[in-house]
């Protein structure tokens, strides 16, 4: 069901100085930016060969990434993969009795259509689904 990974994500208090460091410790440029308002983030897409960085940066203090960077600081926030439908691989979770938060899935950047598998049932990460 997982075709590679979509996205690794990190969450930054400071998402101009997160750039900065990325292209001037390995010279790479930002490729999409997207401020996600259902989400309260704005975020950064680096691509490294097909994948993404993703640098993630809350807009708002009561955003679920502004509560991670207040307990947990600056760091990896989720993994994202891709699958070829995102519907049929959160049913599968579900299925098997894994927690999830999002309960059908929903539009998310670049077009994208997502859904999040709450860390307790996925070993302490959190995953989201990604079909492109």
């Amino acid at each position: 069901m997982l075709s590679e990974i979509d996205h690794v994500a990190i969450a930054v208090n400071d998402l101009e100085a997160a750039i900065a460091f990325y292209k001037n410790a390995f010279g790479v440029e930002v490729e999409h930016r997207e401020v996600i308002a259902s989400d309260l983030v704005e975020e950064a897409m680096i691509k490294v060969g097909t994948s993404y960085i993703q640098l993630l940066s809350p807009t708002a203090p009561d955003s679920p990434v502004s509560k991670f960077l207040e307990k947990r600081g600056e760091g990896l926030h989720h993994v994202g993969y891709r699958v070829p439908d995102c519907k049929e691989a959160l049913e599968m979770v579900k299925a098997e009795g894994f927690p999830v938060i999002d309960q059908v899935p929903r539009p998310g950047s670049r077009g994208t259509t997502v859904a999040f598998v709450h860390p307790k049932g996925a070993m302490g990460t959190l995953i989201e689904l990604v079909q492109p």
